[in-house]
């Protein structure tokens, strides 16, 4: 799998921008504030139909423009194809795929497979369990429209019923009526945040072994609010009986307390708990070694090698650390976005594309 070109108008700084891309290695080098994260965020568009940096829609759109447009060609498994989004000023983006109208984000899952990593992602162990929860989220809804679906149904559930909770009266008995279907669904997204979890655990302790020689050991963990059980009916009775006992807090505090919401991920290193006593250099391998387990969790799921934005984030890693990644990508697509060049980079790779961005206009591009 790899993304072949990309064509961009009126999308954040760039006018009209079309590029073909090298298969291997493309570095997008330029000074600061030029459009490099720009363009691999129009990259990333193309795998679920959302930015990794904002909520807010109309923020892609040139300033003074009406519109944008993202257009993504790909091959996957020899066969090509076209994604196609059209983002409008106060109306609903329009997706299209292979010419198809796309009526549903999940339609489009499954199809482009991206991996994001940039600084931000090296505070993951730290940072609040929102952004863990979002990396979860991120990684099963790219590859399973099951999970992009029970995810969606269990939000909007959920919004309702924490609306109804702010309410001055509140009946038990509507309440029932949405804690029946958070239940189902809810059991459903532990079920598989569990499993990958599980996964990314393996994955990531041997990819850890490496980057330490073997020095520390990495353990993930899945943290819920809500007893786990692997047996289907159990764990839909465990959640009903938690909604039940938490019923009188979730009145009191106007929101519901518990369920897949509230779930968190903690890492281990040597049984110590990284995010409390780990040095920032132990906090920054972990999330090495997470992100390069997104990898190897794509492969194993899908048989595909999932394409790698590196957005900045080679200055933040050490010289050990950064020889580690390089050596490790070489079966994958990348995309690199740095100040200046690194020719170590360039050197471990058969081919490779540099393209020189400056205020949203490409002025060099160089085949190597």
């Amino acid at each position: 799998m790899y993304i072949k070109s990309l064509e961009i108008k009126n999308f954040r700084n760039y006018e009209d921008f079309s590029i073909e891309f090298d298969k291997n290695l493309n570095i997008i080098i330029g000074k600061n504030a030029q459009g490099k994260t720009n363009l691999i965020e129009a990259v990333f568009l193309s795998s679920i139909g959302k930015s990794f940096r904002t909520s807010k829609e109309s923020d892609l759109i040139k300033f003074g423009e009406e519109n944008a447009i993202v257009r993504v060609s790909a091959e996957k498994k020899v066969i090509d194809t076209r994604v196609e989004i059209f983002i409008r000023k106060n109306f609903k983006k329009a997706i299209k795929k292979d010419g198809n109208t796309v009526r549903k984000t999940s339609e489009l899952i499954d199809n482009i497979i991206i991996v994001i990593f940039s600084p931000e992602d090296l505070k993951i162990v730290k940072d609040e369990p929102e952004k863990r929860r979002k990396f979860i989220d991120r990684e099963l809804a790219q590859i399973k429209p099951s999970y992009y679906n029970c995810l969606s149904a269990y939000k909007k559930i959920l919004m309702q019923r924490n609306a109804y909770l702010k309410e001055d009266r509140v009946d038990d008995d509507v309440l029932l009526i949405w804690d029946r279907q958070l239940v189902d669904y809810g059991s459903s997204l532990m079920k598989m945040r569990k499993e990958f979890i599980d996964k990314i655990n393996i994955f990531s302790g041997k990819i850890h072994d490496n980057i330490t020689n073997r020095k520390e050991n990495l353990k993930i963990t899945y943290d819920s609010n809500i007893k786990f059980s692997v047996d289907e009916k159990e764990q839909r009775e465990i959640f009903k009986n938690a909604m039940e006992n938490s019923l009188s807090t979730d009145k009191k505090m106007r929101t519901t307390t518990r369920g897949p919401h509230k779930d968190d991920m903690s890492f281990f290193v040597n049984s110590v708990n990284v995010r409390n006593f780990g040095s920032q250099g132990q906090q920054r391998t972990c999330a090495l070694s997470l992100k390069l387990a997104e990898l190897d969790f794509i492969k194993e799921e899908t048989g595909e090698k999932g394409i790698l934005l590196l957005d900045d984030v080679m200055s933040e890693l050490d010289e050990e650390r950064r020889n580690y990644l390089i050596r490790s990508l070489k079966e994958n697509q990348i995309f690199v976005t740095a100040t200046d060049l690194d020719q170590n980079l360039v050197n471990n790779y058969s081919s490779a594309k540099v393209i020189e961005i400056s205020n949203g206009c490409g002025t060099n591009f160089i085949d190597i």
